[in-house]
């Protein structure tokens, strides 16, 4: 059986990094005998590119939320060359959709609240997101260009709104996800890794649903947009 190569964005949180570690060993639960390595494209050790080397039959799962640049060339470089597959990220996927919906409570309003992206595609997909939400939801992020999340609040209070949620769609808790609790809203949707089903989520990835539909990896190095 392949080796399963988890690769996350990475953290400084205590939190977020305990959260990556109980998502992988939840994967691991779920299939006795597979081998899960936990990795990351950034922050943390060991990163894609130390793990890659050190096996010959694997498959990479991009613990991310879109196939925007971490996808496009860091992990594309680390298996450039090696014949390793590359799936699909987690995201948009609508167990991603049905955990933000089914973690919102009753409100006036709803900001999908998204890390940040220059990436169009990225942009794209959080986009697609936001229109399937309850609303549909305003788009706000919490780092780069385009409108920020408390700023998107302080609009919607100023229309009228009473009771502002916001879906978080991000993965595990870090900066940006405690950023959240305090951008004026009444409620914040827990981090995604929370929802049992993200680890199924994960092995679906693993076990076919592969970029291209199963014929291509992902050895395309981007620029960054």
């Amino acid at each position: 059986m392949p080796t399963l190569i988890a690769v996350a964005h990475g953290t400084r949180s205590a939190t977020g990094r305990r959260e990556l570690r109980e998502l992988a060993a939840a994967v691991a639960r779920r299939r006795p005998g597979l081998d899960v390595r936990l990795c990351y494209v950034d922050v943390q050790e060991p990163k894609v590119a130390d793990v890659v080397p050190a096996v010959t039959d694997a498959v990479v799962v991009p613990l991310l939320l879109s196939c925007g640049y971490h996808v496009r060339v860091d992990i594309a470089e680390a298996v450039a060359g090696t014949g390793i597959p590359v799936t699909a990220p987690l995201g948009p996927d609508p167990v991603l959709l049905d955990s933000l919906i089914g973690n919102l409570p009753a409100a006036d309003a709803v900001v999908l609240a998204a890390a940040g992206s220059s990436d169009p595609r990225w942009r794209a997909d959080v986009a697609g997101v936001a229109a399937r939400l309850p609303g549909p939801a305003r788009v706000a992020y919490v780092s780069g260009t385009g409108p920020r999340v408390p700023d998107v609040v302080a609009q919607l209070r100023a229309a009228g709104a009473q009771r502002i949620a916001i879906a978080a769609y991000l993965l595990a808790d870090g900066l940006f996800y405690r950023s959240l609790r305090d951008a004026g809203a009444d409620t914040v949707t827990p981090p995604l890794c929370h929802d049992v089903a993200v680890a199924d989520l994960v092995l679906s990835r693993f076990d076919g649903e592969f970029v291209n539909g199963g014929k291509q990896v992902l050895t395309t190095v981007g620029s960054r947009l």
